[in-house]
């Protein structure tokens, strides 16, 4: 039976596939637009000077847009000769104080991105070369991290709330 926070993580990790697809077609058009650099900078002998900086400014969003889904596929790696010969209460207590360190880290750089991306807005500062807006850039990489964080804040309660042995 599933209850009210299993419905909603399960709304959240729609959005969570979302955001990680995004990312990858962000990837790809950075892949595409650094193939265009490299051939008009050596075989048309005429730089593109725009590539270097949006692949650049691209890094930051595309960083943060598949954490959650790697959190939901449990891809992080993990030590785990330790928790292995742990007693099922104590392994638990370590999942627990593991999610709440990846939710103070989430929380952490999820505050940073919005406070950057407030800042990049209400200062109206535009790459040098673009002349793109800044904030364009730090949105979706603060949208990335914020989810993160209410992701890794349900993961944890829930955590909390399931039985050792099912741990």
């Amino acid at each position: 039976m599933q209850t009210g926070l299993d419905r909603l993580i399960g709304r959240v990790e729609r959005a969570v596939v979302w955001l990680a697809a995004l990312g990858g077609v962000v990837v790809l058009v950075q892949m595409v637009w650094i193939s265009y650099g490299v051939f008009t900078r050596y075989a048309l002998n005429a730089p593109d000077r725009m590539v270097t900086e949006a692949t650049a400014l691209l890094l930051f969003p595309v960083a943060f847009a598949g954490l959650a889904y790697a959190m939901r596929e449990d891809a992080y790696p993990k030590v785990t000769m330790l928790t292995d010969i742990l007693p099922r209460g104590w392994r638990k207590a370590a999942e627990i104080v593991n999610m709440t360190l990846m939710l103070g880290v989430g929380l952490f750089l999820s505050l940073a991105a919005v406070s950057a991306t407030i800042g990049s807005y209400n200062s109206g500062a535009s790459s040098e070369i673009l002349l793109w807006p800044r904030y364009a850039f730090w949105a979706p990489g603060a949208l990335s991290l914020v989810v993160f964080s209410i992701y890794a804040g349900l993961r944890l309660i829930r955590l909390i709330r399931t039985p050792a042995q099912e741990v």
